[in-house]
């Protein structure tokens, strides 16, 4: 009911009535503490109790990193068909898209992904195991990350690396995305020199299978904050399965896929742990909370974490060892071969530059007859007989 002031009453108290209803039901009125004028302290406020963090899985970060490596790859390949300038340096060749002028494409029985020469790869940095080994060229094993064999291969591995990178740079940030990617490049540019040592090798693939091998191990690493676990890591298994088989097929580097995975699958569980859940969030229980105190980090995650660093440091320190010692991984091991590459009757399966007798008529004529095939042809031109021999039996 509403308050009424009395009148009559000195100016320094007022009387407060309530109303109430008796045990018999009638009403009445019921006066009640005459004191002072003096108003009632205000309520206390309840206490503000500052809400948990948002957890770390839940953070998100602005994507800035794969932006930028998907336009440096643009970037490389725009400069790569530059430098090829298919009409001058290969007059005797119907280029693709011959429109295009210099940035036209190498004859698709050369280059059927839309792309420049063999020679101009190596130019730009392509993995030739030759020159890191006999010319002391490592940056190749870096630089060869960034080069791409044609439009077809470079779509494919941007497609590939907006997709995946993107999604863990939003989850981790570039400081450990970037690692990620760089070193899983390297790990596959190494295991592919030891194996393929007679074509060269360019391409992100080993960085992107590293990528998703990174998210294999995080997802270990880091099971018990995730659910849907087993839904995830079918779905993971299945896409890196579907990208290894696809390196069974004749010109692809799957040693650098498979070299990439297992190196970036190693850094997941050095660089993308995470506190386990509500570690982040008991700093902020009532005080008195005797409840359980959780870790940082779980046992077993500090075991993988150990595991994943000490095989990075033996598996690269043995692996470059070996490299620039000359070692041909498929003088040890007679069926690794089957790893990059299956037979079948509609291809085979031959590496390194093909075989061919050359007859020089004149000082820049050769008759160039292809082994393995029988074709022959006359060329007039100063390009080098290795790479018209690769053309002609291509």
């Amino acid at each position: 009911m509403a308050k009424d002031e009395t009148s009559g009453m000195a100016p320094e108290a007022e009387a407060k009535l309530r109303s109430w209803r008796g045990s018999d039901g009638s009403d009445g009125h019921h006066s009640v503490d005459v004191g002072p004028a003096v108003a009632p302290p205000p309520a206390p406020a309840p206490a503000q109790i500052p809400g948990p963090p948002q957890r770390q899985r839940d953070k998100k970060w602005w994507p800035l990193l794969v932006p930028v490596i998907f336009v440096a790859n643009v970037i490389m390949f725009v400069i790569t068909m530059y430098v090829n300038n298919c009409p001058r340096n290969s007059p005797l060749s119907s280029c693709v898209l011959r429109r295009l002028g210099r940035f036209s494409f190498q004859p698709l029985r050369q280059n059927p992904l839309l792309g420049p020469s063999t020679q101009t790869l190596q130019k730009m940095g392509a993995l030739v195991v030759d020159k890191v080994v006999h010319g002391h060229q490592g940056w190749r094993l870096i630089t060869c990350i960034w080069l791409h064999a044609g439009v077809v291969h470079l779509l494919a591995n941007m497609l590939g690396l907006l997709l995946i990178g993107i999604r863990l740079e939003q989850e981790f940030g570039f400081v450990r995305i970037g690692p990620l990617y760089v070193i899983s490049g390297i790990g596959g540019s190494v295991l592919s020199a030891l194996f393929v040592q007679s074509n060269i090798s360019v391409g992100a693939s080993g960085a992107l299978l590293g990528l998703l091998g990174a998210m294999l191990s995080e997802l270990i690493t880091n099971w018990t904050i995730y659910a849907n676990k087993c839904s995830a890591m079918t779905a993971l298994i299945v896409i890196v399965a579907i990208n290894l088989a696809l390196g069974i097929l004749p010109h692809v580097d799957n040693f650098a896929h498979i070299g990439g995975f297992v190196t970036g699958f190693l850094l997941g569980f050095v660089l993308l742990i995470r506190p386990q859940y509500g570690y982040l969030s008991q700093k902020y229980t009532p005080v008195g909370y005797n409840g359980p105190v959780k870790n940082k980090h779980m046992i077993y995650q500090y075991v993988l974490w150990v595991i994943g660093a000490i095989l990075l440091i033996v598996g690269f320190t043995v692996g470059l060892i070996l490299l620039f010692r000359g070692f041909n991984g498929n003088d040890h091991c007679s069926w690794c071969h089957y790893l990059s590459c299956v037979p079948t009757s509609r291809w085979n399966c031959r590496q390194g530059t093909e075989t061919c007798e050359v007859s020089q008529l004149g000082s820049s004529m050769y008759n160039i007859t292809c082994q393995g095939s029988g074709r022959n042809r006359v060329y007039n031109t100063t390009q080098s007989t290795t790479d018209l021999c690769n053309q002609l039996c291509s």
